[in-house]
């Protein structure tokens, strides 16, 4: 076993891990059922795209209750604070588990960002700002990481080839943003079933403590009717 890969061995926090992956097993259903459902969102606003999985899905007590994820409390826009108590940015989604009754931080917070089939390598396309506005709020420690397990969510609102995207974002990765401290590239990982777009990558923060995002891709790109609903 390299040296890299023992790391990552040591790291796994499985149960965290196996939580977390529960969790965003039960949104790729609520994005399934949005296809399914051919819900119109808006190309150019990810917080109303993120809105709309929110309200008419993850917030929906029938939606909740036959996904089993009346475990959680599903959150969007909400005002995360720095260790200082400074207002640092707000989470697309936050999501609580029980343990949050008996501590306040046992959250894990989700970043959304829109993807097209624009500059795909560029250092100013929607690649480059899930990176820069995206991974790296995580890697700055702008998101707190209580269990050093997060997430994010791509809403791909134009045609693409996802996994060759994927790619163009870790040469984004490892060219361009070393500061994101990338210890593993994105990487598939098949927990979800009958859903090919789950990966995840692993980086050290600010403070080098290791940090596991997950990363789900939602191809909207057929449900897009463009401006803004």
């Amino acid at each position: 076993m390299d040296n890299l890969n023992a790391c990552i061995f040591q790291y796994r926090n499985e149960p965290y891990e196996l939580e977390f992956e529960r969790i965003l097993t039960g949104i790729t259903a609520c994005y399934k059922m949005m296809i399914k459902d051919n819900v119109s969102v808006p190309s150019n606003d990810e917080d109303r795209i993120r809105d709309v999985l929110y309200n008419n899905y993850l917030n929906n007590n029938r939606v909740r209750n036959n996904l089993k994820l009346n475990y959680y409390i599903f959150d969007c826009e909400v005002a995360e604070y720095d260790k200082n108590g400074n207002l640092a940015g707000f989470l697309d989604l936050k999501v609580s588990t029980q343990n949050r009754f008996f501590d306040s931080n046992a959250y894990y917070s989700i970043e959304c960002k829109r993807l097209d089939n624009k500059k795909l390598s560029g250092v100013t396309g929607l690649n480059a700002d899930y990176i820069k506005e995206g991974i790296m709020r995580f890697v700055t420690e702008r998101y707190s990481s209580h269990s050093g397990i997060n997430g994010m969510i791509g809403f791909v609102v134009e045609k693409i080839n996802i996994d060759s995207n994927i790619k163009s974002i870790n040469e984004l990765l490892i060219n361009n943003f070393k500061d994101a401290n990338t210890q593993k590239k994105l990487t598939h990982v098949g927990f979800i079933k009958k859903f090919k777009h789950s990966y995840y990558s692993i980086h050290t923060d600010i403070e080098n403590k290791k940090i596991k995002l997950y990363h789900l891709m939602f191809d909207l790109s057929k449900n897009i009717k463009g401006g803004t609903l």
